[in-house]
């Protein structure tokens, strides 16, 4: 049987994976395993030893602690997106840099003013 916590961490690392682009067979590559394991983590199927969990954080770029943040109380972040093109939005959102997040912000207040006045 999963526990609640080997299946949040798995949850964690799907979401630090997906929002940084990787597919779980680039995560495997990253840490030495194959693209089965990362699916077998991700769904809580199999634990994830501390080593192998440290290997993952350095290679999503993340503070180990990332993947228990929220045991206590539901993560937002993890909450489910109207549809599929806001959660890639979010996702390329985050990946600009600043300038280009002014751009695509103003670009997208232009866009619902005019979709106001039509």
């Amino acid at each position: 049987m999963t526990h609640p916590i080997d299946k949040h961490v798995g949850t964690r690392i799907r979401h630090a994976r997906w929002m940084r682009g990787k597919t779980q067979q680039d995560l495997g590559e990253a840490v030495n395993c194959k693209f089965q394991q990362v699916q077998k983590y991700e769904t809580g199927a199999n634990r994830v030893s501390a080593s192998r969990l440290w290997d993952i954080a350095n290679a999503l770029g993340l503070p180990i602690t990332y993947f228990f943040k929220g045991t206590d109380q539901p993560d937002p972040m993890l909450s489910t997106f109207p549809d599929r093109g806001s959660a890639e939005l979010l996702r390329i959102w985050m990946s600009l840099p600043d300038r280009q997040k002014q751009a695509l912000l103003s670009l997208a207040k232009s866009m619902a003013d005019m979709e106001g006045q039509a």
